[in-house]
């Protein structure tokens, strides 16, 4: 008989890549992971681990077995889900892992409809970035994240996880007010926020600080040979934009590094460099001294997710279904080029 609890220290260690970080995730220690480890080997009669540098990665039976697991572990998050429902009904907390842009988007107002059509149920909301939040789903250390489409994320198609699309937003290229692509066009054409003028190179916003928006749309490629200001790598805004930028054909050079995109906005109206910024995330920044320009191209994809089977549980359901409706409300009142 194979325990469940072996299967998950499995699927740990399968996405952690070694055993130290698999139990910190799990919140054991590394000696009662490998125990876990040993014994489910016996369980099964085969190696399920092998040394890969300085981590390990699944053996071909490893991999056979991993698969199973997610079934298993899906088919028990469901039960617990449909017991909750029995149980329980919609009382309790659930706790969510977002991007900061997101929480504000369409995380807040989501918590609030809750509070108003759902009392029972507390939402407890987490800073984290994209690729740590949809550990933080997979290791139990939260219940749902909000997270960005990037290159190493889970599979659309991957089986430990439930998606729910939220919504998507192209990126906007942000420049100095002196550079040369600041210049060309003429027309402004949209900002997710403000009021926009037509037939000018102002937007005028609601603090005065907005920016020129011009109308015709910058090709990745013109940016080749820039110096640019971004993400760190591992976010994964980072990771969209390093990949839009091999697609054109060239690898950006990233002289500033900020998580924070209203640092990158300043360090670009010092004249620092470029940047590429989502066009939501500019909604309530300063904007004085920089040109914003749409860019061809690359795109944030937002969704929802959860472990596969907890979607059913009688918490989560509310709280999936008011950030759809959130996502909806943004996409309805967002303008676009």
């Amino acid at each position: 008989m194979i325990e469940t609890r072996r299967l998950r220290t499995l699927r740990a260690v399968a996405d952690h890549r070694t055993v130290t970080a698999a139990a910190a995730a799990l919140h054991l220690t590394p000696s009662a992971v490998s125990q876990q480890l040993v014994a489910l080997e016996h369980e099964v009669g085969h190696r399920l681990l092998e040394r890969d540098g300085r981590g390990v990665r699944l053996t071909s039976v490893g991999r056979i077995l991993l698969g199973h697991a997610n079934e298993v572990l899906a088919q028990l998050e469901r039960a617990e889900a449909d017991i909750a429902a029995y149980t329980t009904g919609t009382a309790g907390e659930v706790q969510v892992a977002s991007f900061a842009t997101a929480i504000g988007l369409v995380v807040a107002p989501a918590v609030g409809a809750l509070r108003g059509k759902e009392p029972g149920i507390k939402v407890r909301v987490l800073d984290a970035e994209g690729d740590q939040s949809l550990t933080m789903v997979l290791d139990g250390a939260v219940d749902a994240a909000v997270a960005v489409e990037y290159r190493g994320a889970p599979a659309e198609d991957d089986r430990r996880l439930s998606r729910i699309p939220l919504y998507s937003e192209p990126f906007d290229v942000v420049l100095p007010g002196d550079h040369p692509l600041a210049k060309a066009g003429a027309a402004v054409t949209a900002w997710a926020g403000g009021t926009v003028t037509t037939g000018t190179e102002r937007l005028v916003t609601e603090g005065d600080t907005g920016a020129a928006v011009t109308g015709s749309e910058v090709a990745v490629a013109d940016l080749a040979g820039e110096t640019w200001i971004g993400p760190y790598p591992g976010n994964p805004c980072h990771d969209v934009i390093a990949l839009a930028c091999e697609h054109a054909g060239f690898t950006p050079a990233f002289a500033h590094s900020s998580d924070d995109f209203s640092a990158v906005v300043a360090l670009a109206a010092a004249g620092a460099g470029v940047a590429m910024v989502p066009r939501l995330a500019l909604r309530e920044t300063d904007l004085s001294g920089v040109v914003v320009r749409p860019v061809a191209g690359p795109e944030r994809r937002v969704f929802a997710a959860v472990r596969r089977g907890a979607e059913r549980h009688p918490l989560l359901i509310p709280l999936l279904d008011a950030l759809q409706d959130a996502a909806t409300t943004l996409r309805q009142t967002a303008p676009s080029p």
